[in-house]
């Protein structure tokens, strides 16, 4: 009982001793929305500024590898990039880019992200989880996150997993912050 204790404290005291304020991207992939049909992505934005949370950098890029690959490239070398939320091509057409772009490219990868995301989905949407793809993870000393483009999705991930998370990584893989 006592570990647990001690376990706990440490827990919540790590969570208290993040950031407050997180600097953010939001990148959209697809094909063919834009800023205008963006739901998805602004409301990402939406709730990471409600939270506190400032959105550093926004942009909609093709469900292409290398444009992927490329807008993070950019991203790791902004300073005040500290977390990178992507939202859209983790399903399993055949156009779907994203997670295999993503995937490559972690250091350290959160498997219960996306263990715990499809667990809630699927207590929403039913069997039809198992085709998610989210993942998360760590990529050049920020955390990296790609979720599904739908609208239920991102709110589901952004109000369970998310935002009551985001500071307590961050803090956890930038100490001095």
């Amino acid at each position: 009982p006592l570990k647990e204790q001690e376990h706990c404290v440490s827990h919540h005291q790590h969570r208290r001793e993040g950031p407050a304020c997180v600097g953010c991207a939001v990148i959209t992939v697809s094909d063919t929305r834009d800023r205008e049909s963006d739901r998805s992505g602004k409301l990402i934005e939406d709730r990471l500024k409600e939270a506190g949370h400032e959105v550093v950098h926004y942009a909609i890029v093709k469900d292409s590898p290398r444009q992927i690959k490329g807008e993070l490239a950019i991203l790791a070398e902004t300073s005040k990039c500290q977390a990178i939320i992507l939202n859209g091509g983790t399903g399993i057409s055949a156009r779907d880019n994203t997670f295999d772009a993503v995937s490559r490219l972690l250091t350290k990868r959160l498997d219960g992200f996306g263990e715990i995301f499809r667990y809630l989905s699927y207590q929403e949407i039913g069997s039809a989880a198992i085709m998610s793809r989210a993942v998360a993870g760590t990529y050049r000393g920020r955390i990296l996150i790609s979720l599904p483009g739908s609208r239920a999705a991102v709110k589901l991930a952004m109000d369970k997993l998310i935002l009551p998370e985001l500071g307590h990584m961050v803090g956890t893989i930038s100490p001095t912050l």
